[in-house]
């Protein structure tokens, strides 16, 4: 197509925004018409309009089409709950801005354990908002809820049928590519240690593609109503399957790196034979995942892995270092799998059993209500970027309501969705978005007024044209940028309110003064409260989650050695739970408010998955032996605890090098040949001596990779006190 149409077609949002607008315009502009001049009533025909206008252009509700107008519908108790409280506490200033705190801070903060919560708090927000203004006419609560109802009603028909948007791709689907790509690469891998006679796949090529795969999987590239960030057990099953394949996709690098992984040695047809059993599992997860049915996925991992044990422990006598080593990464490869395949039940909804649901499994038991409570508590602590937000929204919409209540502002509405649409994560995304935002509403003010100059009082004029501006308007104006959604938002409402009062050119002078007013409150609580927004927590945040993998690392090798394991539990702690959480929603954070380069993600990622082998790389360790299987080795689990504390202590190190931007130093020595052989063979827990040091050696192996990553910039400035890449590109963003 051609012309104006054909250009916003051809946008890559435009034919989203061209359907919100209809929908707008439908739903919204049939509410405040049948209100105002049919039933005769200008409150009820405000309130139809804002019942809609919220709702279609600042929510983002999750699901297919009828999901969605089904999810809208359930907003409909809240908002009248928020529209009820509002209306009684506009009495008061002071009692409207301690209702505007608890309501911006719940919404917001609630929004943490459910997508859908969030993907409507601003709506939610204005529905209280909206009523907390004088006049103080509680007599007109009936015709505000009224036409509430009707504007939320005819958005949610709205949804359905007319120009639905169409069901975003679900996150399983994004999911199952990476898991089916991550198959394709450990088949690969598994072609080059079958041996002589076996057609050969090039690993690289799945390399790449297993890469870019997970990348499109990460929550910080999905949509923020599509991302799994919700308390069920569901989003925890995505959670575990997303780590699981990351863990995988590691461990082959590490194989299809490694020298010498060829069919010549006696153990690479069983290593093969295992890699195999895990590429089917993964192959099952994804095809469960797509099809999105329980009772899809399969897997015989744990016949294969008992097989591969047998086998490893009848030659472990003669067996080389290398091998053993290579040996260890097949079997945690392995391990990786059938996490990924039990999580990939659970969030297809399959029963598991009551020995599935022990351990690092044991959500999927927990019922919803605990998980939302943990969900909520594991953010109540300064460092969630999440209670920051919260709290930063809440105070700057108390104030908002403050000022204008106390400087007696006749829309006061305006000034409040002015701090709530403008005000950002970071003060320096909330001052970016100032310049733009003034312009477009001086722009748009002007607009008005000189077209109220021209026209004068002629009502039927501005019902015509406010249909024609509001499809334009909020189809362009997301398209073209800030200043242009200001622009038409300010016209769109003016030729809204001439409809209600004696048209006057004051009324844009009034709007653009809320504009600047609202605007500048919210650039003025983003620069006190928390301005750095996720780049300020990014590092510490990673850093305790390192601190707490360390603690893991330990607590897992004390359990094997003695059963005295320290406080910290080897598997599913809280702590390191809640710091891994922490550590996630940050780096999304940060890499939503302004996209980092690809050194600066790589960096963060390579620290993350560390956390994470430090974390769950030792859960399947402890698993497999009670505590203190070790206990008639005492010099080889001396040995053993002496590599433990060596990587704890060099994954302290590196995340103190992190919290405080400082240059990386020398790494504790580990002696990875000294403990290799164990003292008897044939026995598991043989095996399991050999596979802990193998897990401790990989671990001691990515903090190096993690430092050379850390190195490979060198720092600006001179001297002792020169700060790394880490601190110089967390500040550039700033």
């Amino acid at each position: 197509m051609t012309g104006p149409v054909g250009w916003v077609l051809r946008q890559p949002d435009g034919p989203r925004a061209l359907r919100r607008a209809t929908r707008l315009t439908v739903a919204g502009g049939t509410g405040f018409y049948l209100c105002l001049y049919v039933v005769g009533d200008t409150t009820m025909a405000i309130y139809a309009m804002f019942g809609a206008l919220p709702l279609v252009m600042l929510s983002d509700v999750p699901g297919p089409p009828p999901s969605r107008a089904r999810a809208l519908l359930a907003v409909a108790p809240a908002a009248m709950a928020l529209v009820t409280a509002g209306t009684l506490l506009a009495a008061h200033t002071w009692a409207a801005a301690c209702g505007m705190f608890v309501v911006g801070f719940l919404v917001t903060f609630l929004g943490v354990a459910s997508p859908r919560l969030a993907g409507v708090g601003i709506a939610l927000q204005l529905f209280y908002v909206l009523p907390c203004f004088p006049p103080y006419a509680p007599q007109t609560l009936g015709s505000r809820l009224a036409g509430l109802a009707l504007g939320i009603l005819l958005t949610a028909c709205a949804e359905r049928v007319l120009c639905p948007d169409p069901a975003p791709r679900p996150y399983r689907a994004v999911l199952a590519d990476a898991v089916a790509a991550c198959a394709e690469y450990t088949s690969a891998v598994a072609d080059t240690l079958a041996g002589p006679g076996t057609t050969r796949t090039d690993p690289g090529e799945w390399r790449a593609a297993a890469r870019r795969a997970f990348a499109s999987a990460r929550p910080s590239r999905v949509p923020p109503a599509e991302r799994p960030t919700s308390s069920s057990a569901r989003d925890h099953a995505f959670h575990d399957i997303r780590v699981a394949v990351w863990q995988i996709r590691d461990q082959m690098d590490r194989l299809s790196g490694a020298s010498g992984a060829s069919g010549a040695d006696g153990t690479a047809p069983a290593a093969a034979t295992l890699l195999r059993h895990t590429t089917a599992a993964l192959r099952s997860a994804a095809r469960g995942l797509r099809e999105g049915a329980p009772g899809v996925v399969t897997d015989r991992l744990a016949d294969g892995a008992a097989a591969f044990d047998v086998i490893r422990a009848a030659e472990l006598p003669r067996t080389p270092a290398a091998r053993m080593r290579r040996d260890t990464v097949v079997r945690e490869t392995a391990e990786a799998a059938r996490r990924a395949t039990t999580a990939t039940r659970i969030a297809l909804g399959d029963r598991l059993s009551v020995a599935e649901s022990d351990g690092p499994f044991g959500y999927a038991a927990t019922p919803r209500s605990t998980l939302w409570r943990r969900r909520l508590a594991c953010h109540l602590t300064p460092r969630s970027v999440h209670l920051q937000n919260a709290l930063r929204v809440a105070v700057a919409m108390a104030c908002a309501r403050l000022l204008a209540g106390s400087l007696g502002m006749s829309h006061g509405f305006w000034v409040l969705l002015a701090t709530l649409s403008l005000m950002r994560t970071w003060a320096v995304g909330t001052e970016a978005a100032l310049r733009p935002a003034f312009l477009g509403t001086v722009a748009g003010a002007g607009a008005a007024a000189l077209l109220l100059l021209l026209v004068g009082d002629v009502p039927a004029f501005y019902a015509a044209a406010l249909p024609v501006v509001t499809l334009v308007g909020f189809t362009v104006g997301p398209l073209l940028g800030t200043a242009w959604t200001q622009a038409m938002f300010t016209l769109a409402f003016l030729l809204l309110f001439t409809q209600l009062a004696v048209p006057s050119w004051h009324l844009s002078a009034v709007r653009l003064l809320d504009v600047v007013v609202g605007g500048a409150l919210g650039a003025v609580v983003s620069l006190l409260a928390w301005p750095r927004g996720g780049h300020g927590e990014l590092r510490r945040a990673v850093a305790d989650f390192l601190t707490e993998g360390a603690d893991c690392a330990r607590a897992t090798v004390a359990r094997l050695r003695s059963g005295d394991a320290p406080s910290r539990a080897p598997a599913g702690h809280r702590p390191t739970h809640r710091a891994m959480r922490l550590a996630e929603e940050t780096y999304v954070q940060f890499v939503t408010e302004r996209r980092p380069s690809r050194d600066v993600d790589a960096q963060w990622e390579a620290a993350l998955s560390v956390g994470y082998h430090l974390t769950h790389g030792g859960e399947p360790l402890a698993a497999r032996g009670s505590a203190g299987v070790l206990a008639p080795w005492p010099d080889a689990a001396a040995r053993l605890t002496d590599l433990a504390e060596a990587v704890a202590t060099a994954a302290d190190r590196r995340a103190e090098e992190i919290r405080t931007a400082s240059p990386p130093g020398p790494l504790p020595t580990t002696d990875g040949a000294a403990a290799d052989r164990p003292p008897e063979a044939g026995s598991p827990a043989a095996l399991l001596l050999v596979d802990t040091r193998g897990w401790l050696t990989g671990l001691a192996d990515a903090l190096a990779r993690l430092r050379t990553q850390a190195e490979a910039e060198p720092p600006r400035g001179r001297g002792v006190g020169a700060r790394s890449h880490w601190g110089q590109r967390v500040r550039r963003h700033r």
